[in-house]
């Protein structure tokens, strides 16, 4: 794992660096608190930047290769057959934390009745986290250790 920092922001949230599974020096990977699907990660760029178009190119450049980077891994590793990679762009579109992330989910036949229903799937996931991060509303997030554990499982993916 390349890495300038071991600090990471999500937001206006502090990211524990147990989480963080790779790292370049302007992006980053991360398990997710409430995954859709085994291996439903983030990849965000490691400045704080609300929207895509703020990005600089080299940012862009950056978060789509490790996108494609993490995305080729974690599909092998769980012996899927396809990705979803999404960006929610701004609140109209779904963003509840205002830091450009790219979802990345590896797909496999049958994971969803209908295919497109993992978008659905995405902007409810993001609707009860906004839920949560304004009304801190009780619910079940995973703790910090399987999180811990499931990014060492795929730091070591990435290890030469």
């Amino acid at each position: 794992m390349s890495s300038t920092c071991s600090s990471y922001a999500f937001g206006p949230y502090k990211i524990d660096p147990r989480e963080v599974f790779y790292a370049t020096p302007l992006s980053y990977a991360m398990v997710n608190l409430r995954p859709l699907l085994p291996a439903h990660v983030l990849v965000c760029p490691r400045r704080l930047v609300p929207r895509f178009t703020d990005l600089t190119a080299d940012e862009t450049s950056d978060l789509w290769l490790t996108a494609q980077k993490v995305g080729s891994k974690l599909e092998t590793f769980h012996n899927a057959s396809s990705l979803t990679l999404a960006i929610q762009d701004g609140p109209q579109a779904g963003q509840t934390v205002p830091h450009v992330h790219i979802h990345i989910l590896p797909r496999k036949g049958g994971d969803f009745e209908k295919n497109d229903e993992i978008y659905d799937a995405l902007d409810e996931k993001e609707k009860e986290l906004k839920q949560k991060l304004d009304l801190d509303k009780d619910r079940v997030d995973r703790s910090i250790q399987e999180m811990a554990d499931e990014a060492s499982q795929y730091r070591s993916l990435f290890d030469c």
